[in-house]
């Protein structure tokens, strides 16, 4: 591969590796390498996981390998903001309470990146509980920072995911938005985000304020994130308040 893939879009890191210009397995080590290199100065990832990582290109370029279909994020890296779960993967939810929780299974914004081909490299910082709006720090994993300049803040809640892809680290991230939680770290970050209508993306196991607490998107192009929004939307009868409607051509209206 000739060049760097940190600030490649999504779609066309995808493309690449479909059409054979490079591994996902290389996407992935320049990724893993990226983070690494970064971690000390942003710390934006409370629980890496790089050799799941790994394995999950290792995955993707062996479907291509036999033949298989690629789904839509085919490849391509993603974080997961640490009020989202991941399974086998703890969910601390910012907090030292919580810094043991280990989960079972995926949430279905979860398991849909995956079933598309989404590679997940780790889960992000949140302020504790996702409970503050102004600043990227908890107790468990201390202060998370801005990626163009760390003595400013990433706003919270999902500080880890938006600094980490405005950084170059993923082309996108899975964050939740009650009250600015996407939004405000976004805006900061200088990276785009939306919080999903109500019921547009299932939430499961349900959020303290399911009325409130939605899981989106945040990315660095607008297309990234209806291209991840696409995927993650649609019914799912866990989640009482999820809409069964068809989900529309995002990437189409942008």
């Amino acid at each position: 591969m000739t060049g760097s893939s940190n600030y490649v879009t999504a779609q066309e890191i995808r493309d690449r590796i479909v059409g054979g210009e490079v591994s996902a397995t290389e996407i992935m080590a320049e990724t893993l390498s990226r983070m690494e290199s970064l971690e000390p100065t942003l710390n934006a990832f409370v629980t890496p996981t790089p050799e799941r990582a790994m394995e999950a290109a290792r995955g993707a370029d062996r479907l291509l390998a036999e033949g298989g279909e690629p789904g839509a994020l085919h490849g391509v890296p993603i974080s997961v903001k640490d009020l989202i779960n991941v399974g086998g993967v703890r969910t601390t939810f910012g907090s030292r309470t919580m810094a043991e929780n280990v989960v079972e299974d995926d949430a279905p914004s979860v398991e849909r990146a995956r079933a598309a081909g989404a590679c997940i490299i780790g889960k992000t910082t949140t302020t504790e509980f996702g409970c503050k709006g102004g600043g990227g720090d908890s107790p468990l994993s201390g202060v998370t920072r801005n990626a163009w300049d760390p003595s400013k803040t990433t706003g919270g809640s999902s500080a880890g995911a938006a600094t980490s892809v405005a950084a170059g680290v993923t082309p996108f991230a899975l964050g939740t938005d009650g009250g600015g939680s996407i939004r405000i770290p976004a805006s900061l970050c200088g990276v785009f985000g939306i919080k999903a209508q109500y019921g547009r993306v299932p939430v499961f196991p349900t959020s303290a304020t399911p009325t409130l607490g939605h899981v989106g998107p945040i990315s660095r192009t607008v297309r990234d994130a209806a291209l991840l929004l696409g995927v993650i939307s649609g019914f799912d009868t866990r989640d009482p308040a999820s809409v069964s409607q068809p989900v529309p051509d995002l990437l189409a209206a942008c």
